[in-house]
């Protein structure tokens, strides 16, 4: 069967970041939806959406902004709300969601439920060990051995890992943590063997029962060339993957997706909504190094742009139990790069309140399209940094030399006194050198 048809179907995202706003454009595109609000939003995604203000961690308000609006689909970005059990609160309300319920989003809400139930299905991840005192840590540390890998247990917004080959480094991370930093939230960490080889991003929507992957991603972590520098939420990343081996997302659907789906439903909170499959290519196979529950960010800004399936039908199938009634996606022959402009002091304390300029010039490079991270519309009307990262420059193209010079002739037109950015997203794969 083909993907339900969708007639004046509303859409509801959730979010004010470069992935949501890469969801809005998406959504515009499909012929199917008739009407794409964004809640917060921001200024940038105005130009496909309208913007509404509610506080998306507010299950009540937004399943009231949803029948208020008699949306048919609400789509959850960030992993804050799905924790809160926002989409809980808008199931309840009627109104189908895409995204799991907050028990379900504890895939990505604790690293040591996540341990838990990869054990319990028999996924390949990292040996771990969750410590509660410094004490633990470093009898973990000394067992494992550098390179260190110690993450919050919580949410981190994508920087609660560190690794490093500094054993005070991994210590230091590892006491702010369990003395709750601001944002931590957690009361353990996960102190993880390193994982050699290059990493991998898929997504894998998810209805409970069935799955379907998307194409795979890689991102770049680090702040600078090189993957030198501290960690972030992403500095860039780009799709296709040529380097990728034969037969990845096949064996990352079976060895992985279908086992942590089957083993959710059997404890009865079952995952609906898209299995960020965070995976490293090591010398004995594929590794789970995390998972997420909800579309990566910059990853997703790449991701989209290939699809060729329309996206609001797919999203509502994934929310209505459908998915095995879809045909097979169909993706573009073309790639994508996306190159983040991150603040000035990010990730450690970025700088807001800064003239961002040329957006118009960088949005007319051919294959070039301007998502807005961290913005805002200053005193004076003008538009200003408002996030650490502020924006992100897609560039598309037949072969991913064309889409990284069509990302780095958008960068150069866009003005941010301090901002940086990475210079060498894709590099290797567009010349054809493995990851």
């Amino acid at each position: 069967m083909t993907a339900p048809r969708l007639r004046r179907v509303r859409v509801l995202v959730l979010g004010s970041g470069a992935r949501e706003h890469a969801l809005a454009v998406a959504l515009a595109a499909d012929d199917d939806v008739s009407d794409v609000l964004v809640a917060p939003g921001g200024p940038g995604v105005a130009d496909v959406a309208e913007v509404v203000a509610v506080d998306p961690l507010d299950g009540a308000a937004v399943a009231a902004l949803a029948r208020e609006r008699e949306m048919d689909l609400v789509v959850v970005g960030p992993e804050a709300p799905l924790v809160a059990g926002v989409a809980d609160a808008v199931r309840a309300a009627g109104v189908d969601c895409f995204g799991p319920s907050a028990a379900a989003a504890r895939l990505e809400g604790s690293k040591a439920f996540a341990k838990e139930v990869m054990a319990s299905a028999g996924v390949p991840t990292a040996m771990a060990r969750v410590c509660t005192d410094l004490g633990q840590v470093a009898a973990a540390l000394d067992a494992f051995g550098a390179p260190h890998v110690v993450k919050d247990d919580g949410l981190a917004a994508g920087k609660g890992v560190v690794v490093t080959g500094d054993r005070e480094e991994a210590l230091a991370h590892a006491r702010s943590c369990l003395e709750g930093r601001p944002g931590a939230g957690a009361s353990a960490v996960v102190v993880e063997e390193f994982l050699d080889g290059p990493e991998v991003s898929l997504f894998v929507l998810c209805d409970g029962t069935d799955v379907v992957p998307l194409a795979p991603a890689q991102d770049s972590k680090r702040l600078l060339d090189g993957d030198e520098g501290p960690n972030t939420g992403g500095m860039g990343a780009y799709s296709p993957l040529p380097w990728a081996p034969p037969g990845l997302v096949d064996e990352v659907v079976e060895r992985v997706a279908r086992p942590v789906v089957a083993e959710m439903a059997r404890r009865g909170t079952p995952f609906a909504g898209v299995l960020y499959c965070g995976l490293a290519l090591t010398s004995r196979g594929v590794r789970v190094v995390e998972f997420n529950a909800r579309f990566g960010d910059p990853e997703t800004q790449v991701v989209l742009p290939r699809l060729r399936t329309p996206l609001g039908g797919v999203l509502r199938a994934a929310a209505t139990g459908r998915l095995a009634e879809l045909e097979p996606l169909t993706w573009s022959d073309g790639a994508a790069v996306v190159v983040v402009l991150a603040a000035a002091g990010y990730p450690a304390s970025p700088r807001t309140g800064d003239a961002v300029t040329g957006l118009a010039a960088a949005a007319a490079v051919p294959g070039a399209r301007v998502l807005h991270a961290g913005t805002a519309t200053g005193a004076d009307g003008t538009l200003v940094s408002a996030g650490g990262r502020v924006l992100s420059l897609v560039g598309t193209g037949a072969t991913l030399a064309d889409a990284r010079a069509a990302a780095a002739a958008a960068v150069a037109e866009v003005g941010l006194d301090g901002g940086q950015h990475r210079g060498d997203i894709a590099v290797g794969a567009a010349e054809g050198v493995r990851a």
